[in-house]
């Protein structure tokens, strides 16, 4: 049995109000080739398909469009996809019924029967090899929300996740059969993963800790998890791995190794993980942060280069420039702009740090946070702080959880 594990496409992402469709199309082209070329049984989406509740329609398209392709290519491709904290579960259900007939299984919620137990038979998926037969089972677990977990008990959220883990797994061991693996995709954030500085949803709800790895014993082969955009193993082992993102969401992702997982198991057990690195098709370019002048003349000083009026327009990176000042600079963007006439640089955001600002290192200067960097619970606190001079105690912060919950759910109605 041979996978190809992903996640985290994001599709539909802008960078600083940037439309980013050309980087996403050049990944969805790659990916198909590797599809052809090393011929996987299943791939595998482990959820933030979309980067918005509501993605554009261009994002939607892409997505459906490289499922058929991949079809036509593959015919006995299994594919399994499951909704992210950035996706709407029913958006992701909603084609399920048509991409069945393309061997696509799309996962966006979990549902419970009416004695109380897990709809367990939904989420999980068989994975057949190139002669149709079943080699292994995904449990496929897409992000789980307060609403949805405690499946109309009085347990808590971390109760209600422990409690779908467990009912999955149980339901999976009745199914399979000897030389059967069992593989687990999750959009989850596990303890001991490693979060990047700003394009990362915080999900852990309220005061509720970061899930344990725990919740994969053993007996499960291979853990595609989805969230963390940075390639990883949690807890040090190889079984269990974030595959990361396809491109860099912000800045903070520059030096990321993005890639996919060529996972291959045999019987029962992991045999191999092979790391594929992804081509970056836009370059990404960070300086500073730095004096004003030491920037301007870094940019005097690179290669004249015009992109701009050619075809080749979308290939010129994007650039993120942090400058110290001793005062405000009210010309700064102009002097920037100017600086970079004739270089094919998209210069998409700003940072600004002043010198003599607290809470700083010479290495790594604080800067102005911009909103997009802030959580819903970020703000929440913040307001909370500013309003009643101390940080919100856990049981405000769990009722606000449900609150933005409630709310999300409303917007996906």
């Amino acid at each position: 049995m041979r996978i190809l594990h992903t996640s985290d496409w994001h599709l539909g992402q802008t960078l600083h109000g940037q439309d980013r469709d050309f980087e996403h199309a050049c990944f969805l082209d790659w990916l198909l080739e590797q599809l052809k070329t090393r011929q996987p049984d299943a791939l595998l989406i482990a959820g933030d398909v979309f980067d918005t509740i509501n993605p554009p329609v261009k994002a939607q398209e892409r997505l459906y469009n490289f499922i058929v392709q991949a079809h036509l290519a593959l015919p006995k491709l299994t594919v399994v996809m499951i909704a992210g904290n950035h996706d709407s579960g029913a958006r992701i259900e909603l084609p399920a019924p048509l991409m069945r007939s393309l061997r696509t299984h799309a996962l966006g919620r979990v549902l419970w029967l009416d004695d109380g137990s897990l709809d367990a038979k939904r989420l999980l998926v068989p994975l057949t090899d190139a002669e149709g037969e079943t080699k292994a089972w995904c449990l496929a677990l897409p992000f789980l929300r307060p609403a949805e977990v405690t499946g109309g008990s009085d347990g808590t959220y971390m109760d209600g996740i422990a409690r779908v883990h467990a009912e999955l797994i149980a339901h999976a061991e009745t199914r399979r059969t000897q030389g059967q693996a069992l593989i687990a995709m999750s959009h989850a954030h596990l303890a001991g993963g490693q979060v990047s500085e700003d394009s990362e949803r915080n999900i852990i709800v309220g005061n509720a800790e970061a899930q344990p790895a725990s919740l994969f014993p053993p007996e499960i082969a291979y853990v595609a998890l989805g969230h963390l955009h940075k390639p990883q193993k949690v807890v040090k082992q190889d079984r269990i791995r974030y595959s990361g993102s396809p491109l860099p969401l912000s800045f903070a992702e520059v030096d990321y190794q993005h890639q996919i997982l060529d996972v291959r198991l045999e019987g029962e057990a992991l045999k191999t993980i092979e790391s594929v690195r992804i081509p970056r098709a836009v370059e990404m370019m960070r300086l500073g942060p730095a004096p004003l002048q030491d920037i301007i003349e870094h940019l005097h000083s690179l290669p004249d280069l015009d992109l701009f009026n050619t075809p080749d327009s979308q290939l010129a990176p994007w650039l993120e420039v942090r400058v110290t000042l001793d005062a405000p600079q009210p010309d700064l963007r102009q002097r920037l702009e100017s600086a970079l006439e004739g270089k094919s640089l998209r210069l998409v955001r700003i940072g600004v740090h002043y010198a003599g600002a607290t809470n700083s290192t010479p290495d790594e200067p604080s800067a102005l946070v911009a909103l997009e960097q802030l959580t819903p619970q970020d703000l929440f606190s913040r307001a909370w702080q500013d309003t009643y001079g101390q940080a919100p105690e856990s049981a405000v912060l769990d009722d606000f959880a449900q609150l933005l919950e409630d709310v999300t759910l409303g917007e996906q109605a």
